[in-house]
């Protein structure tokens, strides 16, 4: 994912916040997209080599369909910023009149964001913030919230000695907020567990030889907190084996386990007694709720921080650029059955 690309210093847009009901306005700006809500619109995966990406590469045309929007075939940027960028131009030369698109590198996509607002076309940003550009909306949980649950799961079961958090890349936003919030949690609730890292870019093989590396070095680690559980959870299995230190929960031996993602390989492996917890990331709601804002700024409407209709609050995180925090529950034992879990109905 750190293929090098060119970082363009984009000027934030004015997202037009206005008021109005549930956070949004019927009000047209000037650059909205003459497709009054209706016409083609183009999708990109960042990867498809993680379950939830996977999942959510199922739940797009279906979302769109219920959005009433014609989307054409998504298409992998395979962890390539370049390609992304490339792919972005690919689709508004096919004509699409809105784009949901998932950033790989929060300040490379700014040139895929340039793009689209030369054409008129709007874009919604999924599970990754830009650091600039004009969106009309970005749908994500909050990443922070992700590090700091994982780190207070970890600390119930963890008062003391080393952990160990396997961190995303920290091009993306995502990959700087978990890791960020894991290490302040654990500082300020928990100061006599000392943070161990590694710096594995949403890359199985990099988790797995940066753990084989520390749990060399550290046989005492006590903890892992996995920041993609679809992508880190077989390594990370695998590595605790080669060094025999994979035991079942309940066991005094057991290394805690901690993951993001919420994907069923997840939950079984939380029923078998082989994972902790993970914080479920609403792969369905992505899809769902990128097409529904998509959707209405296709029609040209705008938006402002507030609750929505859909329990959860929009909130500028950087001037112009506005968030729909989607819920991200905790999933244990207690409730990994629970049938509300995406992850139990996809």
């Amino acid at each position: 994912m750190r293929t090098k690309v060119i970082r363009l210093a984009a000027a934030v847009a004015a997202c037009g916040l206005v008021l109005g009901a549930c956070g949004s306005t019927k009000d047209k700006p000037a650059a909205a997209a003459s497709g009054g809500g209706t016409g083609k619109v183009g999708a990109t995966l960042p990867l498809l080599t993680s379950p939830f990406w996977q999942a959510y590469n199922k739940y797009v045309p279906q979302m769109a369909k219920e959005q009433g929007l014609d989307a054409l075939p998504t298409v992998n940027a395979d962890s390539d910023p370049a390609k992304l960028i490339t792919d972005i131009g690919t689709l508004l030369s096919q004509g699409v009149k809105g784009l949901v698109v998932t950033p790989l590198d929060s300040a490379a996509i700014v040139a895929g964001l340039k793009q689209a607002e030369n054409k008129g076309v709007p874009v919604v940003a999924v599970d990754v913030a830009p650091e600039s550009g004009k969106v009309a909306m970005v749908v994500r949980a909050d990443n922070k919230a992700y590090g700091t649950k994982a780190c207070e799961e970890i600390g119930k079961r963890v008062k003391s000695g080393k952990v160990v958090q396997v961190m995303g890349d920290l091009a993306s936003v995502n990959g700087r907020d978990r890791s960020a919030a894991f290490r302040e949690c654990m500082k300020q609730k928990y100061p006599d567990v000392k943070v161990l890292e590694v710096a594995a870019e949403w890359k199985a093989d990099k988790a797995s030889s940066g753990l084989d590396s520390l749990l060399t070095a550290n046989p005492d680690i006590k903890g892992v907190y996995m920041q993609a559980g679809g992508v880190y959870l077989a390594p990370t299995e695998q590595a605790l084996k080669r060094k025999n230190l994979f035991f079942p929960v309940g066991d005094p031996k057991h290394v805690v386990l901690v993951s993001n993602d919420g994907i069923p390989q997840e939950l079984t492996a939380i029923r078998n007694g082989e994972l902790d917890a993970t914080v479920s990331q609403p792969a369905d709601a992505y899809a769902k709720y990128g097409m529904y804002w998509l959707k209405k700024a296709m029609a040209g409407e705008t938006f402002k921080p507030g609750p929505t209709d859909h329990d959860s609050t929009i909130v500028e995180i950087s001037p112009g650029i506005l968030e729909d925090q989607l819920p991200a529950p905790v999933v244990t034992k207690d409730n990994v059955d629970d049938k509300a879990l995406w992850g139990n109905n996809l």
